[in-house]
């Protein structure tokens, strides 16, 4: 710090300060407010860690998805190329989530595949979250012979 001169008033004393040091800074913090940014990030950190838990659920929920909506268009130009049904069934389980029910069906000209899968939720804080039913559905003309 600077020294002071013999007789300064309050006014000269301040006048004296290092440049840019303001009355309220570091050195006349109460030692209450020290540890606030700590309490905070405490406080904050489940809520984040729930967020990203809850956001990572969400793009499996997601992935599962496209497994089954390519489990039921695989399954759908199988039985359009006329495969045998357990052979375009058994390619389909190839690609869909485990656990899968996949159906197929001819109406005339049109093979239609329908593949459900169920995703559970991802428990712990999401406990409450109750299990997704994930569908998808696949047309496909049959070929020529």
């Amino acid at each position: 710090m600077f020294p002071l001169v013999h007789g300064a008033t309050a006014g000269a004393r301040a006048q004296l300060r290092a440049p840019g040091a303001a009355a309220g800074t570091a050195a006349g913090r109460n030692r209450v407010e020290t540890g606030a940014v700590t309490a905070e990030t405490v406080m904050v950190l489940p809520v984040l860690v729930a967020v990203t838990l809850g956001l990572a659920w969400l793009l499996a929920l997601g992935a599962t998805q496209v497994r089954v909506v390519d489990a039921a268009r695989e399954t759908a130009r199988a039985a359009a190329r006329e495969d045998h049904r357990a052979s375009a069934v058994a390619l389909g389980r190839r690609v869909a989530p485990d656990g899968s029910r996949i159906e197929l069906d001819e109406q005339g000209d049109t093979v239609i595949a329908r593949v459900s899968a169920e995703s559970r939720g991802p428990g712990g804080l999401f406990g409450f979250l109750p299990d997704v039913q994930v569908r998808a559905e696949a047309v496909a003309a049959k070929e020529p012979r």
